[in-house]
This record gives structure tokens, sequence and C-alpha cells, in this order.
């Protein structure tokens, strides 16, 4: 059977890697720490490990049980895997909130600016005058030194124990609808309550996310599952294609995150 049947093309590479990851495994008996994955990366190494293979185990891990970026162990049924295997780090700063505000992208842009690449980097928290980054250990006291400044607020990050780790459960509001057809801009706006036009315009400007990947074509065919981010209104999911309804619409449940 085609293993790639079941994915897009655009994930092929990705999936190519997870193969080798496990080849790996296999071979040499010993575990392989994952860098922090999205959760559609996730979900694939779940799909294509999951139960079928008896002889490896797969373990993930982000700080919490609430992350959302997440490293993963793939493993010998045998082995023991532990919370420090998935070398994890928590860095903690304050700063003055009564004059600005620090968002989740001026933690983001400062911390790619130092030229550590995204996947070395899990979740970031920031609210009340206080910013948490968890990330891969071997690049802890590198941030630490050189992340001195967000915005223009000074920080000092120190280590901090995960128990102080804040945790931001998401709430997801749950709807029906009937839609045209599948593609991305007919989707984008029932979930939005836009026109088709403004829809496609999002989507040009390359201000749309598919499972956290830049998608500019509007006739980019949505499959069950895929998580949405429109810069500005937000995030949300399609959770389940219902089938047609009596004047050949197709039949969808969404959820937005609020």
């Amino acid at each position: 059977m085609d293993i790639y049947q079941h994915f897009r093309k655009e994930e092929q590479p990705f999936i190519d890697q997870v193969l080798s990851w496990m080849d790996q495994v296999e071979l040499t008996y010993q575990p392989k720490l994952t860098d922090f994955l999205d959760p559609r990366e996730q979900q694939i190494v779940d799909m294509l490990i999951g139960t079928s293979h008896e002889e490896l185990k797969l373990y993930k891990h982000g700080g919490s049980t609430e992350s959302e970026r997440k490293r993963m162990i793939i493993a010998p049924f045998y082995e023991e895997v532990t919370d420090e295997m998935f070398q994890l780090k928590l860095l903690e700063a304050a700063y003055q909130n009564k004059f600005m505000t620090i968002e989740h992208r001026d933690v983001m842009g400062s911390f790619l600016s130092l030229g550590v690449k995204r996947k070395k980097l899990g979740d970031i928290s920031t609210g009340n005058g206080l910013i948490q980054i968890v990330l891969a250990d071997e690049i802890a006291a590198y941030i630490t030194a050189n992340l001195t400044s967000i915005k223009k607020a000074n920080v000092l990050f120190e280590e901090k124990p995960f128990s102080s780790l804040k945790q931001n459960k998401e709430k997801w509001m749950e709807m029906d609808a009937t839609v045209s057809s599948l593609r991305l801009d007919a989707i984008i706006k029932e979930i939005y309550n836009i026109s088709r036009k403004d829809a496609s315009s999002f989507i040009q400007k390359q201000q749309v996310k598919v499972n956290y990947k830049v998608v500019d074509d509007s006739k980019f065919q949505l499959r069950e599952g895929d998580l949405i981010s429109v810069r500005g209104k937000g995030r949300s999911k399609l959770t389940e294609i219902r089938g047609l309804s009596k004047k050949d619409k197709v039949k969808i449940s969404v959820a937005t995150l609020k």
C-alpha cells in the first residue's frame, strides 16, 4: 500500500524524515529525540507509528499537557523514557507592562533574529508582565545570554522549574455550516463571516496558514482535521466533513479558537 496516499504531496518530505527516524531506531536500538513539532507534524508521526509498530513506542512532551509544540521520542518498545530525556528548559523574564505590551510575535521575532531555528523553540506565553518560553536545552544558555531585549524592553531570562509554567487551556467554539465546496476561500468565507473576495485577498497576501504552512492558492482543498489561521482573525479548524445536503452543498463542522 502506498503510504503517501493518505497525505498531501507537500507533506512527503516530512514523512520521509519520520520513516528514516524509525529505521534509525530499529537499526541502532537507540531512542530518537526530535526537535519541536507542530500539532500537524505530531499527528503525522502518530499516524506513521501509532500502534502498528510493535517494536517502537512514541512519547511526546512540550512542558505541560496543554503545550502545542512538543518534542517527540521514538524509542524501542522496552526503553524507559523519562522527562529528562526530552532535554527541555523553561526560561522566564519579567517586564514593565504598565508602559507596553509584549505579544507572542514580538518574542518570536527577537528569538529568530538571533539566528536560532524555529524548531528549537516550543511554546511562548506572554501576559501580565511575564514572558515564558520553552526551548531545547542545548540553546538555553545562548538565549539567556543574548536575548536581552524585546521590543523596547530590557529582559533578563532565568531558568525556572516546569511547575511554574502557566497553563493556557484553549477554548474552542463549535458550529455546523454548509459550504459550496471545500476550497480554502469558501471555508474561510463561512468561518470568518467575510466575503469571498476578502477571503481570496487574505490568501493572495499570504496571510493564511493551513496546518502552520502559508497557503496562497484560493482553490486549495481542505481536509478534515485541518487547522486554519487568518492573520488578525484568529484560528479555526475543520473538525468534520458530514457529507452533502439535499442541494449538494457540503455539510461541515468547524471550531474557532476563543
